[in-house]
């Protein structure tokens, strides 16, 4: 089967996104099928072409890191997208942006359309006047909607009641997000670690896990690693300095994702202090490499946390936050609960598992299309 993808963003980039579409491309890839993705060349030097774990990459022009730039992409990337289109089974929208190249592309060779929905700017344009109607007919064009969470998917329903958006949550590769020798040297004796592996923007809510650091230091000798790059560094790095923790912070900035499993492994407790959600991929690999984890219970985070393998706290609430890792750290089952936390990940959201659904959608609609 030739499977064309498009998004706006592919490794090198690190982010949850890319990190879910690189390894469902290679899965699909290592089990026989033409896998081509076509994104933009987000960084200086990148190639226009290449090929990575077996899916060949094609990167088109892309002005800007905004709503704007994405939309150029989007456009600037077609006449590509089209050539290839000609000869694919299978067109896969990962993203907002790349839902129009697929339509304009599907004119030229027919093939099904696939889209999904990842991540909160979605959520966050889904009342607007100019973008409701817009995803509306993005939602009705497709062949098949999936959504990273249940809250995504009812969202999109809502937006067109008479299309189904099927909730499927992203999967890890559990072969290489797991427990390995820590990369980070071990915290002063009697000490525990915590790992905020969050980018350092509003949504992330890092700012509230900064402002528990106090209360949690309090009852608790702990020190905090954030894993993650962004606007607000230096805006947390003062606040971490006026609340008397810079001490305690760590800020390691942006990592590839080649080294997340050492540096998930070299903690004891991972934090997501989200204020808005999809699913976390960074939450899942936390978990797959049996790393408890302590998340806001909102969006899709309570759908895949919970007591077994850590705990939920209020958004926006410092107080709720160290409460509950305060709870995590004094209750001695952090090994226990990381051990439960790969378990459900192997049985539930493994990137095999991610694969395997998604051939069953490209095979049943390609039959379809072939039956009509």
């Amino acid at each position: 089967m030739n499977i064309l993808m498009h998004c706006v963003y592919f490794p090198p980039e690190v982010g949850g996104l890319e990190s879910h579409v690189y390894y469902l491309c290679r899965a699909l890839a290592e089990r026989g099928h033409q896998v081509d993705m076509v994104t933009s060349r987000s960084q200086p030097g990148l190639p226009d072409h290449e090929i990575m774990g077996g899916v060949r990459v094609w990167r088109t022009w892309m002005p800007a890191r905004n709503a704007p730039g994405w939309a150029a992409h989007a456009f600037f990337s077609m006449p590509r997208f089209g050539a290839l289109a000609r000869s694919a089974d299978v067109l896969h929208a990962q993203d907002i942006a790349s839902v129009l190249p697929c339509m304009v592309a599907q004119r030229v060779g027919k093939a099904p359309i696939v889209t999904t929905y990842h991540t909160s700017h979605f959520l966050k344009r889904a009342e607007s006047p100019f973008w409701r109607p817009i995803f509306k007919r993005f939602l009705e064009a497709a062949d098949h909607n999936l959504a990273a969470s249940v809250e995504i998917a009812s969202v999109g329903e809502g937006i067109a009641p008479d299309v189904r958006v099927e909730s499927l949550t992203n999967g890890v590769e559990t072969s290489f997000f797991q427990r390995v020798e820590p990369s980070l040297p071990a915290p002063a004796e009697g000490r525990v670690r915590l790992i905020v592996p969050r980018r350092l923007f509003h949504k992330n809510g890092v700012e509230y896990f900064v402002r528990a650091m106090p209360l949690i230091t309090r009852e608790i000798d702990a020190e905090a690693v954030l894993v993650g790059d962004g606007p607000e560094r230096q805006k947390l790095a003062a606040l971490a300095a006026e609340l008397g923790v810079a001490d305690r912070l760590t800020f390691l900035g942006a990592r590839a994702n080649q080294e997340m499993p050492g540096l998930l492994s070299s903690g004891d407790l991972a934090i997501f202090p989200s204020l808005m959600e999809a699913t976390s991929i960074a939450a899942l690999e936390a978990m797959s490499c049996e790393l408890p984890v302590a998340a806001s219970r909102v969006g899709g985070l309570p759908e895949i946390v919970s007591d077994a393998v850590g705990g939920l706290f209020e958004p926006a609430d410092p107080s709720s936050l160290a409460a509950k890792v305060i709870e995590l750290l004094g209750g001695g089952q952090l090994r226990v609960l990381g051990a439960e936390a790969r378990r459900r990940v192997l049985d539930k959201w493994s990137n095999a598992r991610l694969a395997d659904r998604h051939l069953e959608i490209y095979e049943e609609l390609v039959a379809r299309r072939h039956a009509a």
